[in-house]
């Protein structure tokens, strides 16, 4: 009976406790994928609004040109794309921010 008991104890205890650690890696995974998926937005609004530069000498004075003519695609339903005009030489202040919900 006692060498069922060192058994059985520590089965259930691996039992009980591995949904519990699959579930926080698993949630920890997924909102490391968000923050990823956010940063390569950016990223792409960032390459758009240089390539704009490089080929017509000015910075957009809103993100919609760059949607428009460069494609720099942005998932309305997740973030929101916050781009400060600056000036024709300066660099716009490129901030994606994620809409409530997301994280």
């Amino acid at each position: 009976m006692r060498n069922v008991l060192r058994f059985l104890l520590p089965a259930a205890v691996l039992l009980a406790g591995l949904p519990l650690c699959l579930g926080w890696f698993s949630q920890r995974l997924g909102d490391r994928a968000a923050e990823e998926s956010f940063a390569l937005v950016e990223e792409n609004v960032r390459r758009a609004a240089v390539e704009c530069y490089a080929l017509e000498g000015a910075y957009p004075q809103d993100f919609g040109y760059l949607a428009e003519r460069y494609g720099a695609a942005v998932d309305e339903s997740r973030c929101r794309v916050d781009y400060i005009y600056i000036g024709s030489n300066l660099m716009p202040d490129i901030t994606v921010v994620p809409l409530e919900g997301d994280s």
